[in-house]
């Protein structure tokens, strides 16, 4: 498997009744954001109402909040994975775990 289609590989034992095609297939960037709608504009629409509200540090702190949790994600993706394939995938972590409570 080459490394920078590890992201539509995780999970293999589910794929295995050919819900997938046979081969890897890359995953863009824009498929990611596409499916993340949700948690973009919850993300967007706190720090539109901290700026507006209360005050830009607020926003700025909800973006280095999010900056934080996109490094840490990041960086554990490193390890295994290539730069594009930890960078996906740490973007589509944040966002995910981001609406676990919800």
């Amino acid at each position: 498997m080459s490394y920078e289609n590890c992201v539509t590989r995780e999970h293999i034992e589910v794929w295995n009744e050919h819900a997938l095609p046979t081969e890897s297939t890359p995953v863009t960037l824009f498929a990611i954001l596409r499916g993340s709608l949700l948690p973009i504009s919850i993300w967007i629409g706190v720090a539109t109402f901290a700026f507006f509200i209360y005050s830009p540090a607020l926003a700025a702190i909800e973006g280095g909040l999010f900056l934080l949790f996109f490094l840490f994600s990041f960086s554990r993706r490193r390890k295994n994975h290539s730069v594009k394939c930890s960078t996906y995938g740490a973007i589509g972590g944040v966002f995910k775990q981001s609406m676990a409570g919800f």
